[in-house]
């Protein structure tokens, strides 16, 4: 995942801002429980959502506990207990965090080598969950061979997220996945793929990296892209979007939706602006962090 799927903070009832940290909480102690320590500083909040929203859809509740942690050692918060379901969830994490830097690796980055602080926590998550780590690298491949040829169609070039997110969701949800869930997961792994690639889009130039809207309009200047694109960009989010929101009706809920329905009725649509904006990208995270 890319980080960039979150909560509209201030439109965030108290009661689903607990819920949410907790979630993540617990997510980071199943990822530790299932793929290692080190495994644990890969956790996006993008997980944290998809934890929620599938054990929502599951009908499993988590239990949430009082606990302290390295991070917070000296006041308890509320952590959602591991399950079978957070870790499977902590290995398709850590299986992405790891190709993410293998990528990096054949980018020429300098932070690839983090990648042998993920490798036993990577070979923890292929031993727990073989199938999570084959639709993640399959799915890596097919996203590698497309950017090697320089792929300039952006439905094209965001397919394989699209396809890994949905095979992803498939997997965690088993016999709860549906035509509906396949829709929202695959709109989803669009979404975050193009906008990462606007976000990024000024770092990819200067460092000569391939970027599906550089390669589409051929414009090497943000301001001058968005001036000229902007609008045929955000045309294409827009659709995106209403595929999102079309996909939730037919999903059916077993406890209260009010935190997912905020992550992607209005996390969704701010984190587009702020990305054209350039306000914001994946830097608003830290401030969550923080509370």
């Amino acid at each position: 995942m890319f980080g960039y799927i979150s909560p509209d903070t201030p439109y965030l009832f108290k009661k689903d801002e607990t819920l949410y940290k907790a979630v993540y909480c617990g997510l980071c102690k199943s990822i530790g429980k299932g793929c290692g320590q080190c495994a644990r500083t890969a956790l996006t909040y993008d997980m944290a959502f998809v934890s929620a929203l599938v054990h929502n859809i599951r009908g499993e509740d988590v239990k949430i506990e009082k606990k302290r942690c390295i991070i917070h050692p000296i006041r308890r918060r509320p952590v959602a207990a591991p399950d079978g379901l957070t870790i499977t969830l902590g290995c398709a994490n850590t299986a992405l965090a790891y190709f993410k830097l293998c990528d990096d690796k054949r980018d020429g980055e300098k932070r690839a080598f983090l990648r042998h602080f993920y490798r036993r926590g990577f070979k923890k998550a292929k031993k727990l969950h073989p199938r999570v780590v084959e639709i993640i690298e399959e799915q890596t491949n097919l996203q590698a061979a497309l950017e090697e040829r320089g792929c300039a169609v952006i439905d094209e070039a965001c397919e394989p997220t699209a396809v890994m997110m949905r095979e992803l969701s498939r997997y965690a949800l088993e016999g709860y996945a549906s035509p509906s869930t396949d829709e929202l997961f695959y709109a989803l792994g669009k979404w975050v793929y193009i906008i990462d690639a606007i976000d990024d889009f000024e770092k990819d130039v200067k460092k000569g990296r391939y970027n599906v809207i550089l390669n589409t309009f051929g414009q090497n200047d943000r301001k001058t892209m968005l001036a000229e694109h902007g609008e045929e960009l955000k045309f294409v989010l827009n659709n995106l979007f209403a595929d999102m929101r079309e996909a939730l009706c037919g999903i059916k809920f077993n406890f209260n939706r009010d935190l997912t329905d905020n992550i992607i009725l209005r996390g969704i649509p701010l984190k587009s602006r702020q990305v054209f904006s350039g306000s914001e990208g994946k830097g608003v995270h830290d401030e969550q962090k923080k509370s």
